[in-house]
């Protein structure tokens, strides 16, 4: 009975001094990412032309590539209270909580005024039916030398925007939305 009692007081004094408590929680972010939600843009103005839209799902994140003819130059991507078309301000109703403004400082038409992007459903550029984050991305139009796209999201989420050269002279304007903080 000795041996219990001591063998008890033992494990006791251990958990009081913190050599037996459990593990920190892990302050890691969601799968490595360092990303944030405030507004990301570049100035630059560009020659290319927006050509196709589409979207994808990753592990981590829900993905959106603008693909254009020639090199990006420049964007902006900012969340905002709603999306609006490009020219005229009117609202892009847009499914999600929270909502997304991309611009590619780049036509949808060329040196004549022809459509170099038409999509075929202005309201759904891409199905994201059980997307982890996008809700819905519509097209906001393409005036004065810069085309629109607004995202719906889940929710106030981290992302990122970046550019990836190809195929061939053209080029992709990337925009990654976080599944989680």
């Amino acid at each position: 009975m000795k041996k219990i009692q001591v063998w008890l007081a033992a494990v006791l004094l251990a958990l009081g001094m913190g050599l037996l408590a459990p593990g920190a929680a892990s302050a890691e972010p969601y799968c490595g990412l360092v990303w944030g939600s405030l507004s990301e843009s570049d100035p630059a103005l560009s020659q290319a032309k927006v050509t196709s839209i589409r979207t994808g799902q990753h592990y981590c994140f829900d993905r959106l590539v603008i693909d254009l003819n020639g090199p990006v130059a420049g964007y902006t991507a900012r969340y905002v209270p709603q999306v609006t078309q490009d020219g005229s301000g009117l609202p892009v109703p847009l499914r999600g909580q929270a909502f997304i403004q991309l611009a590619v400082n780049s036509p949808a038409y060329d040196e004549n005024g022809n459509s170099t992007y038409t999509p075929a459903d202005k309201n759904e550029l891409a199905n994201v039916t059980g997307y982890q984050t996008l809700r819905q991305v519509a097209w906001a139009g393409s005036f004065e030398g810069y085309s629109n796209v607004g995202l719906g999201v889940r929710a106030r989420l981290p992302f990122r925007v970046f550019t990836l050269a190809g195929p061939d002279a053209g080029s992709r304007l990337v925009i990654d939305v976080a599944h989680f903080w």
